[in-house]
């Protein structure tokens, strides 16, 4: 009697446990509200091609990129950084990847309208990669090698679809929004961007064409969200948010949504044009040929 009365608490207990820990997880992962609903956004599936099948000549080169993966291994410092980029569930951690690139710590306490646009939008882009995953099924390249990762993530993503990346995707999606908040940083932002892609190649999470597939898919998704009024209104706030925290003088904005005077013109590199400038040159937001 006293067993079956210990059993019967011991299984209550773990009821308890387990509801208060589906409670926890509840209380921790607060729902972000998309700007576009994903029935809305582009169906990558119907849009990018079929991963390269495994005797095609695209696979081999996904074989050498492989081989150029584990060869980076050898480098103490890029396997840990490779490691760290390996982050999915803790955002913090994942912005400050970006840090030195884009200049400043992105979190919910001191740039709130920053981390608002990124939770926002990746709340938005990130269950795009899903459908295809789940077509294809594509074996990754751990699997397919019964080799170990650096980043221990064996057991999370075995069996799960490996194209496109979601790391990736994720990677690349936040690249191009910090550069649209920060343009002047724009080549560090990306530099870190494509290291950070390249860090699934390295620890066997993914093919190389899963990643390069990744980067289009990225980019399909931060062009919808500029068709979306909430997301310029919120981008407009990180970039003022932004600019103060960098202490960029007062009534300088983004060179990404600065109006130029209207008798001024600038070439396509960006560098202002003069008189005798001959060319391509862009004078009201129009294109002008100068003879």
């Amino acid at each position: 009697m006293y067993i079956k009365i210990m059993k019967t608490n011991q299984w209550m207990l773990a009821a308890i446990l387990t509801l208060c820990g589906t409670t926890t997880s509840f209380a921790q992962t607060e729902t972000v509200q998309p700007y576009i609903e994903l029935d809305q956004l582009p169906k990558l599936i119907d849009i990018m091609p079929a991963p390269p099948a495994f005797d095609s000549p695209e696979f081999a080169n996904d074989v050498v990129r492989y081989g150029w993966g584990k060869q980076q291994r050898q480098d103490a410092d890029r396997v840990a950084l490779a490691i760290a980029d390996a982050e999915w569930d803790d955002h913090a951690k994942l912005f400050l990847q970006w840090k030195d690139a884009f200049g400043l710590e992105i979190n919910a306490t001191d740039t709130p309208e920053i981390w608002k646009l990124m939770e926002t939008s990746l709340a938005t882009t990130d269950p795009m990669r899903k459908e295809t995953k789940a077509f294809y099924q594509r074996q990754r390249p751990f699997e397919r090698f019964d080799d170990s990762m650096p980043s221990h993530e064996e057991d999370d993503l075995r069996g799960e679809g490996s194209y496109p990346s979601g790391h990736s995707l994720r990677g690349w999606t936040i690249s191009l929004l910090l550069a649209q908040i920060a343009p002047q940083r724009a080549t560090e932002i990306f530099s870190r961007g494509w290291d950070y892609c390249n860090s699934r190649v390295i620890v066997g999470a993914h093919w190389q064409s899963d990643v390069d597939a990744s980067r289009t898919a990225a980019s399909v998704g931060f062009c919808a969200l500029q068709g979306n009024a909430e997301f310029l209104a919120q981008m407009k706030k990180a970039q003022a948010e932004y600019a103060e925290q960098m202490g960029l003088p007062s009534g300088v904005r983004s060179a990404a949504i600065v109006e130029h005077p209207a008798t001024r013109a600038y070439q396509l590199n960006g560098q202002e044009a003069n008189d005798s400038t001959r060319g391509i040159v862009i004078m009201n937001n129009q294109k002008v040929v100068r003879k």
